[in-house]
């Protein structure tokens, strides 16, 4: 069922209780009488008429193209009109209708002028549903639309983290091939491991927080390979590790640390701390600062990519903290899973 039928049938169910309602609750529990079954159906259905020309016709072809004289105009002309047509009906009904429980017949004026009352009633009650369902529409619509651009530069972010990355391990890879070491199939290996959890696990809106874990280690070791193990890293990982993160969120710290910080020293290892508690994810990457590395550079693609990635994904969800000295760097994320 598309949504105009939707629409549709919705509309028919309303007007079916409604009628139905009115009908009952004029019986006061009792048989129907015909004199109700003429003022509430037949009249009803000439108000429901009156309800969709307004709400078909006029407000779609006037109303919206911004002709509004047009449009007041003929709401004035819908109503009057549907005066003459309704006394003419009840005419036709004299008994129901003009006279009722009254010795004599009501005059045209008094009818008409009720007629009048109940008509604009109808019209204002087809723009407010036209309205109502514009506006929500449009809120679907506006919705959808923010929905798609946010996928479309997630997808564009993610998209710039795989190059990225891959351009980093393939030129640590050459330079092993280039120097011939017996290292280099390892490193193949690890980075074989690393772009399969990249291409295939992490288009999962969602992975566990231990895959990305695994995900790191294999970077590191990689690095390792790549430095020959003259790379100093601390890896502490503690608590529910079950829980789930958006994946690839986490690398660009670690990636930070490499590249832009000082690997080979045994005394100030690069510490990488990770704390997972229920509902919180808490992550400190500290290096020493490289006093040669390029300060326009600093950060690269990775921690600019990062921020915009938490920005969509963890909107006040997050908090980042990025302190710099003289010596030292230090990056501390703490998300609210």
């Amino acid at each position: 069922m598309n949504s105009k039928q939707k629409e549709i049938g919705i509309h028919g169910l309303v007007w079916f209780v409604l009628i139905s309602f009115c009908l009952l609750l004029g019986s006061n529990g009792f048989a129907i009488s015909h004199e109700l079954v003429v003022v509430v159906v037949y009249f009803g259905l000439l108000n429901i008429l009156i309800f969709y020309i307004n709400y078909v016709y006029l407000l779609p072809h006037f109303l919206a193209r911004k002709r509004y004289k047009v449009f007041l105009l003929s709401v004035v002309a819908l109503v009057l009109a549907a005066g003459f047509v309704k006394y003419g009906l009840a005419s036709f009904f004299e008994k129901e209708v003009l006279i009722g429980d009254m010795k004599k017949p009501m005059s045209f004026t008094t009818y008409y002028r009720h007629t009048l009352l109940a008509s604009t009633f109808f019209v204002f009650l087809s723009c407010t549903v036209h309205f109502t369902v514009d506006w929500f529409r449009n809120e679907h619509s506006r919705k959808s639309f923010e929905k798609e651009k946010l996928t479309a530069e997630l997808s564009f972010l993610k998209s710039q983290i795989n190059p990225h990355f891959l351009l980093n391990s393939l030129n640590n890879i050459y330079s092993l091939a280039y120097q011939r070491s017996e290292k280099t199939a390892e490193a193949v290996l690890k980075l074989s491991e690393i772009m399969k959890y990249m291409l295939y696990e992490s288009n999962d809106m969602r992975v566990p927080i231990s895959k990305e874990i695994h995900y790191l280690e294999n970077y590191v070791e990689l690095q390792k390979i790549r430095l020959k193990d003259s790379a100093f890293v601390e890896l502490d990982v503690e608590g529910d590790v079950s829980q789930t993160i958006v994946p690839l969120i986490l690398i660009p710290f670690i990636e930070n640390a490499f590249k832009h910080g000082v690997i080979n020293d045994r005394a100030n290892p690069v510490r990488i701390r990770v704390r997972a508690t229920t509902g919180k994810l808490l992550i400190r990457v500290s290096n020493k600062k490289n006093q040669y590395s390029n300060k326009d550079d600093t950060g690269g693609i990775g921690l600019h990519n990062v921020s915009r990635r938490l920005a969509l994904l963890y909107p006040g969800r997050h908090h980042l903290v990025i302190n710099e000295d003289t010596d030292q760097y230090t990056c501390e994320l703490s998300l609210d899973l």
